[in-house]
C-alpha cells in the first residue's frame, strides 16, 4: 500500500566512545534525562509528525533495543494504521552480513520500502536528542521540488570544521559539500536529517551499491553523487535545540542542558512543547527547587534520595545514603551511592555501586565515566 512517507532510523552504531555504557547496550538505548533512553527522541518526534511506519535499523547489540521498542505502542505507533519495525542485518549462510555504511544499511531493506512504496522517504539518525516534527521540513521538500532535503544547524563558524558542511544558495539549494574542512566557507552542518523523494533514493542506493569504491554512506557518497548528476538538493534550517550525543562528554551537557539556569530552559521549553513517550509510562521527571537536600535537579519519582543532590539528573531506582553528595552529575538507573560518598561531574552507568567514602569526581572540566557492579561477595 503506498504511503506518503516512510521513517528509518539509523540505529546501529556501536557507539565506542560512549565508552562502558554502550558495552553491552546499543547506543540508542542508553538512558537519557531520568526516564527516557535515546531512542525515544526521534520515535517520539514521528509519532507527533503523524508518520505511520518507522522502520529502526539494528545491528550491534540489538537484543536489548528490540525488546524496549516491541511493536511501538508505546510510541501510538502499532496498531492497523501504523507499524514500527525493527530491521536486523541480512542473514547470509557464513552469518549476519554487517551494514557497511548508513546508505549501505538502507539498501539492505529496500525491500521493506519497495512494500511500503512510500513517496518519500525520512532518515534519521539514532542518537540525537531534539524535539520537533518533520512537517515543515516536508512542506519546503515539496514546494522546491527537491530531490532531497538535508536538515542543517548552524553552528559557529569557528566550529564547522568539526562537522560535515552544506554551502548553499540564497534560495537554500546545496551546492557543495564538505566533509569537516579545514577552512569552511559555510556554517550550515548537516544534522544527518535527510528526506528523499523515494525514487531518486532507490536509484542512488542501486547505483551505489555497485560501487566497490564506496564508503557507502550518505554523507560521503549519496550527496556528492546527486550533487554531481545535478539533482535538486535543499536545506532546511532547523532552529530548535539539537544535540548528538555520541560521546560521554555530549551525553552529560544534554541532560545538564535540561536544568541549565544559563540559558533559561526546561524541559517543556527545550523539547517545544511536544510530547516525549517513553516505554516507561508510569513515572514523571519532575523539577526539584532547592531545598535542603535537593537543588535544582531532575529526579525520577522512583528515585529514593537520602543525601544531598545538586544540579543533577536522577534516575529511577537510584538509592542515594545519607551523607553522599551528588552534584553536576548524570545518574543512571539502579545505582547505589553509599554514605560519604563523593560524586561531582559524572555520568554514573547503570546498576553501578559507588561505595562509601568514595570520591567519583571529574576535574579541571572533565566528566568521568563511573560503571562498576556490584561482585558476588560484596
Amino acid at each position: 500500500m503506498s504511503q506518503k512517507m516512510v521513517a528509518m532510523i539509523l540505529a546501529g552504531g556501536k557507539g565506542t566512545r560512549l565508552e562502558a555504557l554502550t558495552k553491552k547496550v546499543a547506543k540508542p538505548a542508553v538512558s537519557f534525562g531520568a526516564k527516557y533512553r535515546i531512542i525515544d527522541f526521534p520515535l517520539s518526534n514521528c509519532a507527533n509528525s503523524h508518520i505511520d511506519t518507522v522502520g529502526v535499523l539494528m545491528q550491534y547489540e540489538s537484543v536489548s533495543l528490540d525488546e524496549y521498542i516491541g511493536n511501538g505502542e508505546k510510541w501510538g505507533l502499532n496498531g492497523v494504521r501504523s507499524l514500527t519495525t525493527t530491521l536486523a542485518p541480512r542473514q547470509t549462510e557464513e552469518g549476519l552480513s554487517w551494514y557497511k555504511g548508513t546508505a549501505d544499511a538502507i539498501y539492505a531493506n529496500i525491500d521493506f520500502l519497495d512494500q511500503c512504496d512510500p513517496q518519500y522517504v525520512l532518515i534519521l539518525s539514532g542518537d540525537h536528542i531534539y524535539s520537533t516534527t518533520y512537517d515543515a521540513m516536508l512542506e519546503q521538500h515539496i514546494e522546491k521540488n527537491a530531490d532531497c532535503t538535508i536538515a542543517v544547524y548552524e553552528v559557529p563558524i569557528e566550529e564547522a570544521s568539526r562537522f560535515g558542511i552544506l554551502v548553499a544558495d540564497k534560495k537554500d539549494r546545496i551546492v557543495e559539500f564538505q566533509e569537516k574542512p579545514a577552512h569552511p566557507t559555510s556554517n550550515l552542518a548537516s544534522m544527518g536529517i535527510y528526506i528523499f523523494s523515494y525514487r531518486v533514493l532507490r536509484r542512488a542506493l542501486l547505483k551505489d551499491a555497485q560501487n566497490e569504491n564506496s564508503d557507502h554512506d550518505f554523507g560521503k557518497n549519496i550527496i556528492p553523487m546527486l550533487l554531481s548528476e545535478g539533482k535538486i538538493l535543499t536545506a532546511y534550517k532547523y532552529k530548535g535545540y539539537w544535540k548528538d550525543v555520541g560521546t560521554i562528554k555530549s551525553l552529560h551537557e544534554a541532560n545538564m542542558d535540561l536544568i541549565s539556569d544559563k540559558v533559561d530552559l526546561n524541559f517543556d521549553k527545550i523539547m517545544g512543547g511536544l510530547k516525549i513517550y517513553s516505554a516507561d509510562t508510569w513515572s514523571t521527571p519532575q523539577y526539584i527547587g532547592k531545598s535542603a537536600s535537593l537543588s535544582d535537579s531532575l529526579v525520577n519519582q522512583g528515585a529514593v534520595i537520602l543525601g544531598k543532590v545538586k544540579k543533577s539528573v536522577i534516575s529511577d531506582g537510584v538509592y542515594i545514603e545519607r551523607g553522599a553528595v551528588v552534584e553536576d552529575s548524570v545518574v543512571m538507573p539502579n545505582v547505589t551511592i553509599k554514605k560519604n560518598a563523593i560524586v561531582k561531574n559524572a555520568v554514573v552507568a547503570p546498576d553501578s555501586v559507588i561505595y562509601e567514602d568514595d570520591n567519583v569526581v571529574g576535574e579541571n572540566g572533565n566528566v568521568v565515566l563511573y560503571a562498576r557492579k556490584v561482585k558476588a561477595h560484596e
